[in-house]
């Protein structure tokens, strides 16, 4: 029997408005797929999404991780 592995995964959310945001921190959010408050994307857990989190920590909410 094969076993799928399924890879460690985050959600994110937007919670507070990139308005008023560094442009860095704009881009960062829109490099996760974040565009307007209330986006969920799910992105894989690494080490560059793990940075991109916390550059824009006071933005988003890590909602579960599998």
């Amino acid at each position: 029997m094969a076993t799928k592995n399924k890879a460690a995964s985050l959600s994110v959310k937007l919670v507070k408005s990139t308005i008023g945001s560094k442009k860095d921190q704009i881009a960062t959010a829109e490099a996760l797929g974040l565009h307007k408050v209330g986006d969920v994307r799910v992105q894989p857990d690494n080490a560059q999404t793990r940075g991109k989190i916390n550059k824009i920590s006071h933005l988003v909410e890590v909602l579960e991780e599998n």
